[in-house]
């Protein structure tokens, strides 16, 4: 076996793939030789040359599973699933309704399980099969304040990602990736601007958030021969988590 990281031959599908993480994940696996196709609840330029775009709300089954006839009828397979689309306001648990909380379980929990549902029923009739990468937190390993609903979701999908990889082998392997701070183009607004975001990336063990595409070097390993035999793994890629607070106390005390 080949080495190298070769994704040629390789269709790929990245939901949320057009801007952000997804963006950055969507180049890598180009640059790799992966046919890729992206999907948003918005129309939106391909991410990548010689790439595409669906619009699909991944929340809604029949819209998901008009996406996925759809890839296929246009490239004959799909060899590789990213549920990357996801993510969640600033809400304290305390205030915010049942319908929010519903929505954010909904897009980011119950979604990756719809879509990965379709894809799976194309990958089981192929050749080699599938790969399946959830874009996870880590909000999945610690406490969540103020996107409690949000942590709890990712939480779930890393279980979802151990349960899928026993029932879908050998054909499909599924896996997650635990995504630490990363900088996208809403990085700075988010975060109070540039001082801000130095100051928590002084907190990071490795001095930095991580770029997007460093994220998209993770999934493309686990979309590939590489990982052959890697299936039901979570990936913690965060820089080296966030160090105990007593640390900081101790610095800041000499």
């Amino acid at each position: 076996m080949s080495l190298a990281l070769d994704l040629t031959d390789r269709v790929v599908l990245v939901t949320g793939g057009a801007r952000g993480i997804g963006r950055g994940i969507s180049g890598v696996l180009a640059s790799a030789g992966a046919t890729v196709v992206t999907c948003g609840r918005s129309d939106a330029e391909p991410a990548v040359p010689r790439g595409s775009h669906l619009v699909c709300d991944v929340r809604d089954p029949e819209a998901v599973q008009q996406m996925v006839d759809e890839v296929v009828g246009d490239h004959g397979r799909i060899d590789g699933l990213v549920n990357n689309a996801g993510g969640s306001p600033y809400s304290p648990a305390a205030d915010a309704s049942p319908r929010f909380h519903d929505k954010i379980v909904g897009l980011n929990l119950l979604a990756p399980l719809v879509v990965a549902q379709a894809c799976h029923a194309v990958m089981q009739s192929q050749d080699r099969g599938g790969s399946v990468v959830n874009i996870s937190s880590v909000s999945a390993l610690r406490p969540s304040p103020g996107t409690a609903a949000y942590g709890a979701a990712k939480a779930g999908l890393d279980s979802l990602t151990r349960s899928l990889a026993v029932e879908w082998a050998p054909r499909v392997r599924v896996n997650s990736v635990d995504v630490g701070l990363c900088r996208t183009e809403h990085t700075a607004d988010h975060y109070g601007g540039d001082e801000g975001v130095a100051a928590i990336e002084r907190t990071i063990p490795l001095g930095r958030m991580a770029a997007p595409e460093e994220i998209g070097h993770v999934v493309a390993f686990l979309l590939s021969d590489l990982a052959s035999y890697v299936s039901g793994a979570t990936v913690e890629c965060h820089g080296g988590g966030e160090p105990p607070v007593f640390l900081h106390v101790q610095k800041e005390n000499g």
